[in-house]
Protein backbone atom coordinates (compact mmCIF):
# COMPACT_ATOMS: atom_id res chain seq x y z
CA UNK A 1 0.00 0.00 0.00
CA UNK A 2 1.51 3.25 -1.08
CA UNK A 3 -1.16 5.15 0.28
CA UNK A 4 -2.53 6.94 -2.41
CA UNK A 5 -6.10 7.63 -3.25
CA UNK A 6 -7.95 6.10 -6.14
CA UNK A 7 -8.47 8.17 -9.30
CA UNK A 8 -12.02 9.58 -8.88
CA UNK A 9 -12.69 9.86 -12.67
CA UNK A 10 -12.60 6.17 -12.30
CA UNK A 11 -15.22 5.59 -9.02
CA UNK A 12 -18.97 4.51 -10.26
CA UNK A 13 -21.40 6.92 -9.27
CA UNK A 14 -24.83 6.10 -9.99
CA UNK A 15 -26.91 9.48 -10.65
CA UNK A 16 -30.08 9.27 -8.50
CA UNK A 17 -32.69 12.19 -8.08
CA UNK A 18 -33.60 13.93 -5.08
CA UNK A 19 -36.55 12.58 -4.94
CA UNK A 20 -35.41 8.98 -4.81
CA UNK A 21 -37.32 8.33 -1.27
CA UNK A 22 -40.39 9.01 -3.26
CA UNK A 23 -40.35 5.91 -5.76
CA UNK A 24 -41.54 3.26 -3.49
CA UNK A 25 -43.64 3.29 -0.28
CA UNK A 26 -41.16 1.59 2.02
CA UNK A 27 -38.31 4.35 0.72
CA UNK A 28 -41.02 7.01 1.69
CA UNK A 29 -41.90 5.54 5.85
CA UNK A 30 -37.83 4.99 5.87
CA UNK A 31 -37.44 9.06 5.27
CA UNK A 32 -39.90 8.97 7.52
CA UNK A 33 -38.93 7.14 10.65
CA UNK A 34 -35.50 9.31 9.74
CA UNK A 35 -37.46 12.61 9.68
CA UNK A 36 -38.87 11.68 13.08
CA UNK A 37 -35.50 11.65 14.79
CA UNK A 38 -35.00 15.37 13.96
CA UNK A 39 -38.94 16.08 15.96
CA UNK A 40 -37.43 14.40 18.76
CA UNK A 41 -34.13 16.16 18.49
CA UNK A 42 -35.76 19.38 18.68
CA UNK A 43 -38.15 18.10 21.58
CA UNK A 44 -35.52 16.94 23.81
CA UNK A 45 -33.64 20.06 23.08
CA UNK A 46 -36.55 22.32 24.16
CA UNK A 47 -37.09 20.18 26.98
CA UNK A 48 -33.31 20.88 28.52
CA UNK A 49 -33.95 24.74 27.77
CA UNK A 50 -36.68 24.02 30.03
CA UNK A 51 -34.68 22.53 32.72
CA UNK A 52 -32.78 25.35 32.73
CA UNK A 53 -35.60 27.93 32.93
CA UNK A 54 -36.46 25.99 35.80
CA UNK A 55 -33.02 26.90 37.34
CA UNK A 56 -33.25 30.13 36.83
CA UNK A 57 -36.39 30.65 39.07
CA UNK A 58 -40.78 30.85 39.35
CA UNK A 59 -41.08 33.61 37.15
CA UNK A 60 -38.15 32.74 34.46
CA UNK A 61 -40.04 29.24 33.99
CA UNK A 62 -43.75 30.28 34.34
CA UNK A 63 -42.38 32.49 31.49
CA UNK A 64 -41.03 30.10 29.22
CA UNK A 65 -44.29 27.28 29.73
CA UNK A 66 -46.17 30.30 28.55
CA UNK A 67 -44.37 29.99 25.69
CA UNK A 68 -44.74 26.75 24.91
CA UNK A 69 -48.44 26.56 25.75
CA UNK A 70 -48.57 28.29 22.33
CA UNK A 71 -50.83 26.77 19.71
CA UNK A 72 -47.62 25.91 17.99
CA UNK A 73 -46.06 24.19 20.23
CA UNK A 74 -48.66 22.32 21.51
CA UNK A 75 -48.95 21.47 17.86
CA UNK A 76 -45.06 20.48 17.36
CA UNK A 77 -46.20 18.58 20.85
CA UNK A 78 -48.67 16.64 19.09
CA UNK A 79 -46.73 16.15 15.80
CA UNK A 80 -43.52 14.77 17.64
CA UNK A 81 -45.94 12.47 20.11
CA UNK A 82 -46.62 10.56 16.53
CA UNK A 83 -43.36 10.68 15.24
CA UNK A 84 -42.30 8.99 18.75
CA UNK A 85 -45.46 6.29 18.77
CA UNK A 86 -44.52 5.40 14.82
CA UNK A 87 -40.87 5.44 15.73
CA UNK A 88 -41.62 3.28 18.40
CA UNK A 89 -43.90 0.72 16.69
CA UNK A 90 -40.98 0.44 13.42
CA UNK A 91 -38.42 -0.18 15.99
CA UNK A 92 -40.63 -3.12 16.93
CA UNK A 93 -41.01 -4.25 13.48
CA UNK A 94 -37.71 -4.59 12.94
CA UNK A 95 -36.26 -5.96 16.49
CA UNK A 96 -38.91 -9.06 15.22
CA UNK A 97 -37.03 -9.70 12.21
CA UNK A 98 -33.52 -8.84 13.44
CA UNK A 99 -34.11 -10.59 16.84
CA UNK A 100 -36.62 -13.37 16.36
CA UNK A 101 -37.52 -14.85 19.74
CA UNK A 102 -37.58 -18.75 19.98
CA UNK A 103 -39.83 -20.59 22.57
CA UNK A 104 -38.22 -23.77 22.50
CA UNK A 105 -37.79 -24.79 19.25
CA UNK A 106 -40.68 -22.61 17.53
CA UNK A 107 -40.14 -19.13 16.51
CA UNK A 108 -42.25 -16.42 17.87
CA UNK A 109 -44.66 -15.14 15.27
CA UNK A 110 -43.57 -11.54 14.17
CA UNK A 111 -46.58 -9.53 14.59
CA UNK A 112 -46.97 -11.59 18.06
CA UNK A 113 -43.67 -10.16 18.62
CA UNK A 114 -44.54 -6.57 18.02
CA UNK A 115 -47.91 -6.54 19.16
CA UNK A 116 -47.18 -7.76 22.95
CA UNK A 117 -43.84 -4.77 22.43
CA UNK A 118 -46.92 -2.12 21.46
CA UNK A 119 -48.92 -3.69 24.62
CA UNK A 120 -46.51 -3.34 26.50
CA UNK A 121 -45.38 0.08 25.58
CA UNK A 122 -49.22 0.99 26.32
CA UNK A 123 -49.15 -0.17 29.96
CA UNK A 124 -46.26 1.35 30.91
CA UNK A 125 -47.01 4.64 29.26
CA UNK A 126 -50.42 4.11 31.28
CA UNK A 127 -48.38 3.52 34.53
CA UNK A 128 -46.77 6.57 34.11
CA UNK A 129 -49.88 8.68 32.91
CA UNK A 130 -52.04 7.35 35.96
CA UNK A 131 -48.32 8.00 38.56
CA UNK A 132 -48.09 11.33 37.31
CA UNK A 133 -51.75 12.05 37.67
CA UNK A 134 -52.04 10.78 41.41
CA UNK A 135 -48.97 12.76 42.24
CA UNK A 136 -49.57 16.04 40.72
CA UNK A 137 -52.44 16.64 43.09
Amino acid sequence: MNGTRPDKSKLYHRKMSAAWWLKKPSYFFFMLRELSSVFIAIFLVVFLVQLYQLTRGPEAYAAFAHKLSSPGWLAFNLVTLLFALYHSITWFQSSAIVLPVRIGERELPRNLFVALNVAALGVVSLIILVLFLTLEG
